[in-house]
């Protein structure tokens, strides 16, 4: 039991309040800086640096002279992030542009949990560990420790270990700390309760942070993923626009780059932030997913008599049926002359001849027409006012398909393959562009986060132009 003369009660009776205040002010300053921590990890964006922020701050806090801080993995592993020891001049992973050559910690061995390393320990209980001396320590496997020792000639002594958990108790990583550090003599010290409560505080908020870069990292990776889904969709809608949707998001960051990376001429002054880069990037991506709504038939039209098959084949079968009319006719008149008993042979021989003669212009000039038909289906020329009106003169040939004559070509077919350029109708391109007004009205319905807001605009003005042209403003 100790006892205390009146001099010495009266003289801690007088400094005490001093001393309450100095508590006091210290407590203060380490409430005021963990606020600022606290703020600080939260407008962090980068991880790397945002963890080697965490290590430094608990070094700060406890005086230590070296750290450690793991991040779990989803196999249940410890993972090296960051390594310092300032005595040794030692820092690895984080920002320090070095790999970390060390295999991550498991937290079971077949199976078994490993309760042997401090790291993997406070990983699996989620409690505090606190050892004053390492080489007196009990329950714990210290010999990397130790032969880190020999090697370099430093000793590992006090240890300070936490978990990191999120707002679910899950532990999402542990930071260690090692050797604290007195303010006075900087002996090697224990470390005390007080510095412990007050990194456990730091693990906390740290936790917070990182879940929080994290959630938003997972939400933008389920988001592009997403976005990249519907562009995949669509690009396998037809094969002749496949990789499309995937090039433009390409081809409009390289552009980008480009004008960001101009020193002079009308785009020395652009530059684009982050934000704004990711922006331009998301509506790359989203700028044709109005085409959901195209139907395949358009999108894919290759010929002009295309609709759910190309309709060509019909024309090249009627085609025939004329050729088999002309054909059974030339072989009545031959019968007829045949049987005509007025005429001598030599005559029925030159009308026979004269008939075949017929019959081979008319075959030349309908296989003529077969061809034309299928060079104008292409769509490759421009079709011209002669073409068009060779198009006119063919379908008024006369067939009979059901015992009823009609003309040879329908309206809908004379209409498609007269197309002055190209494939598509007006209102079949109609249709095509549209695609822009579907998905301007598609991204309009999406509540966008500030930086996004402008997707509908850059995703909508794909196809408008500078000088005021273009579609579907245009």
């Amino acid at each position: 039991k100790t006892t205390y003369s009146t001099t010495q009660l009266a003289r801690y009776l007088s400094e005490a309040p001093k001393a309450v205040k100095v508590y006091i002010r210290d407590l203060e300053k380490q409430i005021g800086n963990m606020a600022n921590i606290g703020l600080a990890l939260s407008k962090e964006k980068d991880m790397a640096k945002l963890l080697e922020m965490i290590l430094l701050e608990a070094k700060r806090i406890a005086n230590s002279d070296g750290g450690t801080l793991y991040m779990m993995t989803d196999d249940q592993r410890l993972r090296f992030e960051i390594m310092m020891t300032d005595s040794l001049d030692f820092h690895m992973g984080g920002t320090s542009g070095q790999d970390i050559p060390f295999y991550p910690v498991k937290l079971y061995d077949d199976g078994v949990e490993n309760r042997t390393m401090i790291a993997a320990y406070v990983g699996l209980t989620g409690e505090t560990v606190n050892i004053p001396d390492a080489y007196k320590a009990k329950g714990f496997d210290f010999s990397g420790t130790k032969m880190f020792d020999e090697k370099t000639g430093y000793h590992s002594k006090s240890f300070l270990t936490v978990p990191l958990k999120n707002h679910e108790e899950e532990i999402i990583g542990v930071l260690q700390l090692l050797n604290a550090q007195s303010q006075e003599s900087k002996k090697i010290i224990q470390f005390t309760s007080e510095v412990q409560k007050m990194v456990e505080a730091l693990a906390s908020q740290a936790a917070v942070a990182i879940t929080n870069k994290n959630l938003i990292r997972d939400l933008e990776a389920l988001f592009e993923s997403f976005i990249k889904l519907i562009a995949s969709a669509i690009d396998a809608k037809s094969p002749y626009t496949g990789g499309h949707c995937a090039r433009v998001p390409e081809i409009t960051m390289m552009l980008a780059e480009a004008v960001q990376g101009t020193k002079d001429g009308p785009f020395a002054d652009v530059e684009f932030t982050d934000k704004e880069m990711y922006e331009l990037k998301i509506a790359a991506w989203l700028h044709d997913c109005g085409k959901v709504a195209t139907p395949e038939f358009v999108v894919d039209k290759s010929t002009k008599l295309e609709t759910i098959y190309d309709r060509v084949h019909e024309v090249e079968t009627r085609f025939g049926v004329l050729l088999r009319d002309e054909e059974i006719k030339r072989l009545k008149k031959d019968l007829k002359i045949e049987r005509d008993g007025s005429l001598s042979n030599e005559e029925k021989a030159t009308k026979i001849k004269a008939n075949l003669r017929d019959y081979r212009k008319t075959l030349r000039k309908l296989k003529n027409d077969i061809e034309f038909v299928k060079e104008s289906n292409i769509g490759g020329e421009f079709m011209s006012g002669d073409k068009k009106e060779r198009v006119h003169q063919i379908s008024e040939y006369r067939w009979k398909p059901n015992g009823k004559m009609q003309n040879f070509l329908s309206e809908d077919e004379v209409y498609n393959l007269t197309i002055p350029r190209g494939t598509l109708t007006p209102e079949e391109r109609k249709v095509i562009n549209d695609h822009i007004v579907v998905t301007i009205d598609m991204l309009e319905e999406l509540p966008y986060p500030k930086h996004l807001r402008n997707v509908p605009e850059f995703a909508g003005g794909h196809h408008e132009k500078l000088d005021g042209t273009g579609y579907p403003k245009g």
